[in-house]
């Protein structure tokens, strides 16, 4: 990967984290190990950095440099206020179940990568490639849902594990309408629907927002995410239970996977 996509991504998804979070990026310190003193791939990979890191009033205000294999540590730090901060242990059994944007992107750009599948500029493969290198962090709508959502979580490991990471810090389950997924037109031109919808359920790296809301919310929710120009849909529901289920169609469904375990 080039250097410059690499500096992007590396603040992209720890500014996902603060997202998730409610929070409002503000400072940030680097680790760099370098095999060699590189000023080629640092003016990338600063160039990608920094791209992002102005576009979000973020401050690099520290770190360390070392040599060793190429090794790359952000530490991303923000501000929210402790009574509309964001956190996974927030849902409440009965409340919707959203998601922004669309899923399944990411990984199916990361398989065609994998396949050395051609991506012409314009073209549905580059659109699904250029959302794996280059995702688009959603602060804004983290910023928005603060004080409207119970909890939230970003989608990193796939929407089935990381939903499951929020109902076990929330204390209950959640059933999932699959058809209610959101898949881009450019994933399904390439991929047939199984497929993907594997991506979207399971895939991870789509840097969007999972997160909870009573019903009763569904119109603030719908106003502060159009005003920050955020798609969004509801996907199903926290229930009294210790699973995340899948249906289609109201009946049971089985997922092809379940998304990244760590170990």
């Amino acid at each position: 990967m080039a250097p410059q996509l690499l500096g992007y991504r590396l603040m992209a998804v720890n500014l996902s984290d603060l997202a998730a979070m409610g929070a409002a990026p503000r400072w940030c310190t680097l680790a760099l190990t370098l095999p060699s003193a590189d000023e080629v791939w640092l003016d990338g990979f600063s160039r990608g950095l920094f791209e992002l890191a102005e576009r979000f009033g973020v401050s690099l205000v520290g770190g360390d440099l070392t040599r060793g294999p190429l090794t790359l540590t952000l530490q991303l730090m923000g501000r929210v206020e402790r009574s509309r901060m964001l956190t996974r242990g927030g849902g409440h059994v009965g409340d919707d179940i959203y998601v922004t944007g669309t899923l399944g992107d990411s990984s199916a750009g990361v398989a065609l990568i994998m396949e050395r599948s051609a991506a012409p500029p314009g073209s549905a493969a580059a659109a699904l490639t250029q959302r794996f290198q280059r995702p688009m962090p959603r602060v804004g709508a983290g910023l928005a849902l603060r004080s409207l959502a119970t909890a939230a979580i970003d989608i990193s490991d796939g929407l089935l594990a990381d939903l499951a990471h929020l109902c076990k810090a929330s204390g209950c389950g959640a059933t999932i309408d699959v058809e209610r997924v959101p898949l881009s037109a450019e994933l399904l031109s390439l991929f047939p629907p199984q497929e993907a919808l594997a991506h979207a359920l399971g895939g991870g790296d789509d840097y969007e927002l999972c997160f909870t809301a009573p019903p009763s919310r569904a119109d603030e929710i719908e106003a502060a995410l159009e005003a920050s120009s955020t798609p969004f849909r509801r996907i199903g529901q926290l229930v009294d239970d210790q699973v995340v289920q899948c249906r289609r169609d109201g009946e049971p469904f089985m997922p092809a996977t379940r998304g990244y375990r760590h170990f």
